[in-house]
Formats: structure tokens, sequence, C-alpha cells
């Protein structure tokens, strides 16, 4: 296993982090024992950056998560998130102060810990001012419960407006930001990769695979029955509607080449890919079972060539924004 910095901090990250969103799934995810082995078989491969949030699988995540890592917390990188609903009352939800003090002390019960090492603002709060939850966050910080704190699915100049309250007002200032983030689905790239580098920010990103269309197992013009990607709905990212186009396919038949040419799967290409590209720190595993646990782990020794690389961005890269491309390409001259 690798590590890099966290953002701009001296916290180092293992390249490959676990995360725990389907831990405790009553349908599609893991038991308590087998999400405890898998915690333990990700430890001891040598990783330690653990990702949950207070509403997986109704808290269970975290639960399942704080009783896995009790004689090892301080080995331990413990994520978790904040902002999403948690109960029927008007408050028990979004960047209040009132809910994110609430909410902390839900999550380190349930996690069995006294601090959280990394607190996510999972979703930007329209109602709440930004300087109301980095307040929140920096007395969070200043008590020992919280010990850095970043953001999930803001958009970028919510991103920027956190970061400027932030130093205006000298509060804690993000240093991590989730985001969607594959061979698949490479959008974020337009802002996001330089917004990151150029602010400190470690770049983590879910869902490297696609939804699981980058894992190998789909063919051409056979829809999947069963799963997240098997829907139809607009409303998930991960549809085959979405997944289902000639650019994703020719994505999946450069991914098999190189995997065949390396002696590696599938899955473990896309993770080697997405570790390498710029801002990016740790990259989060959404496994279900050991077998893909163990898989994915593959991905910590495999480095892809720079002909590698170019070969997946070839068929991967998104058409060019114009106006975006010409201020990237005179930034680029600038700093040459």
């Amino acid at each position: 296993m690798n590590y890099n910095r966290l953002g701009n901090t001296g916290l180092l990250v293992s390249d490959l982090c676990l995360g725990a969103m389907t831990f405790g799934d009553t349908e599609r995810g893991a038991t308590k024992t087998e999400s405890i082995n898998m915690i333990h078989r990700y430890l001891d491969a040598g990783g330690n950056h653990i990702d949950t949030a207070n509403v997986y699988t109704g808290g269970r995540s975290e639960e399942y998560v704080g009783a896995a890592i009790q004689d090892r917390r301080e080995s331990v990188v413990l994520a978790t998130k904040v902002r999403v609903k948690t109960g029927a009352g008007v408050n028990e939800e979004g960047l209040s102060r009132h809910h994110i003090m609430q909410a902390v002390e839900s999550s380190l019960r349930r996690l069995q810990t006294d601090y959280i090492d990394l607190y996510y603002m999972h979703v930007w709060d329209l109602l709440t001012p930004i300087e109301e939850s980095l307040r929140a966050m920096e007395d969070l910080v200043r008590s020992g419960k919280v010990r850095y704190i970043g953001v999930s699915n803001f958009k970028a100049w919510q991103v920027m407006k956190a970061v400027a309250t932030s130093e205006l007002k000298n509060l804690v200032r993000p240093v991590a930001a989730q985001y969607q983030y594959s061979l698949v689905k490479r959008d974020i790239e337009y802002e996001f990769s330089d917004l990151c580098e150029s602010q400190g920010i470690g770049l983590i990103p879910w869902g490297p695979l696609g939804g699981g269309f980058l894992s190998g197992k789909y063919k051409r013009g056979a829809q999947p029955e069963s799963g997240r990607i098997s829907t139809s709905s607009d409303d998930v990212e991960e549809a085959w509607h979405r997944r289902n186009t000639e650019r994703n396919w020719r994505i999946v038949d450069a991914v098999g080449h190189i995997a065949v040419e390396r002696g590696a799967s599938y899955p473990q290409v896309a993770l080697a890919w997405l570790k390498q590209q710029p801002a990016v720190c740790s990259v989060i595993m959404g496994v279900r079972t050991m077998a893909q646990l163990d898989d994915n782990l593959g991905a910590a020794e495999l480095t892809l060539s720079a002909e590698e690389l170019k070969r997946l961005d070839t068929v991967s890269t998104l058409p060019e924004l114009y106006p975006y491309h010409m201020v990237a390409q005179y930034a680029r001259r600038l700093n040459s």
C-alpha cells in the first residue's frame, strides 16, 4: 500500500480507502461479521483510511466500523459525514450548528470513539450560512472531537466560498473533497482537479468503477436484470442508459486489453488509473464482499505506464469545453 498526504496537511492516508456505504445493507450489503472481517482484512493489507457516513444503512455502517476498529483506533484515519436527514424533526438535517452538534455526538457514539479524523459536510445546505457551519466545525476541532474537515458534492463555487470564508474568518479549512470520478465519469476535471490542486485540497473519488460498469462483468447488448446499474431512472447516475454508450464500451475494451497484458483484473486497472490522476490522494473502494475487496486490493501494487495512461485517456477524455480549455492552456503557459 502507498500513502499520500491528505491535501496540504501532514496526515498520510493510504491510496486505497475502504468505503463502508453498504455495510449493514439488509438487501445487498455485508452483515456485521462480514463487514468486520473485511475491515480487518483491509487494515492487515496496510490500508488506514475508512470512509462512512451517519446516514449509511441507517447508522449501521458507523456501528460496524466502530466495532471493527476498537483495538486499532490509533492507526485508522476515520472519515464520516453530516448533513442528510437523520430523523423526523425539522432540525434533524442540514449544516446548522444545531444539527452538526447533535449529529457528531450520535456518530461518536455509534463509532465508539471520542474523535473523528475527517468530518465531511456531505452536501451543501442552502438554508445555513457557510460561516455558521464552519464555526461549528471550528469548535469541534478545538474541542478535539474532530481533527480535519472536508466537503462532499459541493459545486465548485461552493467549495471556494467555504475556503474563502475559512481564510477570511480564520476558521478551520476544508482539506478533502469527495466526488464521483472514474474513467466513465470525468466531468469533474473541468473544474475540480485544478481547484483542489490550487487550494491544497485532497481529491477523494467515490464510484471508481462507474457503479460496477468497469468491473468487466457487463457485456454489450445485455442489460443486467439486477443491481443499481440495471435501473433506467434518470435519478441514478449509474443507470444503464447512462453507462450503455459506445464511448463507455470503448473504455471497457481498453481496460480489458491492459488487464490481460498486465495479468490484472478490470477493477485493478480502473483503480490504478484513478490513483494516478492529479490531486487524487485516496480512492474509495465500494466493496460488498471479501472477494471484491481482495481483488480491489491488488490495485495497490499496480502502477500504469505513461503509454497505458495515454491509451485510457484517449478513449475516455470528455470533449473539451472551449472557454475552459483556453483558460487552462493560458494558465499552463504562464506557469511553464
